[in-house]
């Protein structure tokens, strides 16, 4: 049998990382990152890597946890804090996690990278593709360009996570989207 070819899979939370990985996991030997230093309060982000090193061990992935620096996340974005989302603040957002994946990639001589975060409907894949193709160049590790919403997958995201009984969040875990989503419902 022929052995998959590794990649690093960036990883925002589990409920997409259980049907992408799932999803990747076909052709590939995934290497999970969750790095979000994107995620405030730091209980949510806690909740949160509980709930992927769940989907690591079910779908038996090796997963890395990179630094948690929401001080250095909040000076890169402050300037654009009063973006709508999918705004410059998340392209900001994207780049700085993309970034890091790639220097992990080639830190661990993983020839290949990707994100999961293109399987949800707040994500622009387009950008997400064109951040991680220009962030692989200029770290020499090639980007797995994806759209994982086609072929209606954040609805089989949505439903495998109930299934499994996983937590859903309800904002994309940054202090602006919550703050934003406070907003919404006061």
């Amino acid at each position: 049998m022929k052995q998959k070819q590794k990649i690093l899979a960036h990883i925002c939370c589990a409920p997409d990382a259980l049907y992408v990985v799932g999803l990747l996991q076909e052709n590939y030997e995934v290497v999970g990152y969750f790095y979000n230093p994107n995620i405030h309060p730091a209980e949510e982000y806690a909740l949160r890597l509980q709930e992927v090193k769940k989907v690591a061990a079910y779908l038996h992935f090796e997963l890395v946890e990179g630094p948690y620096d929401m001080e250095k996340w909040l000076k890169l974005t402050e300037k654009f804090k009063n973006e709508p989302e999918k705004g410059r603040r998340c392209h900001i957002c994207y780049a700085w996690r993309l970034q890091q994946t790639a220097l992990t990639a080639r830190e661990r001589q993983i020839s290949l990278f990707t994100t999961i975060m293109s399987v949800s409907p707040w994500k622009s894949a387009e950008v997400l593709n064109r951040i991680g193709r220009m962030t692989g160049r200029k770290f020499g590790v090639e980007f797995l360009e994806a759209n994982f919403k086609k072929k209606d997958g954040f609805r089989k995201s949505v439903i495998l996570s109930k299934e499994f009984g996983l937590y859903r969040q309800n904002y994309c875990g940054c202090l602006y989207s919550l703050n934003s989503r406070k907003q919404q419902v006061s």
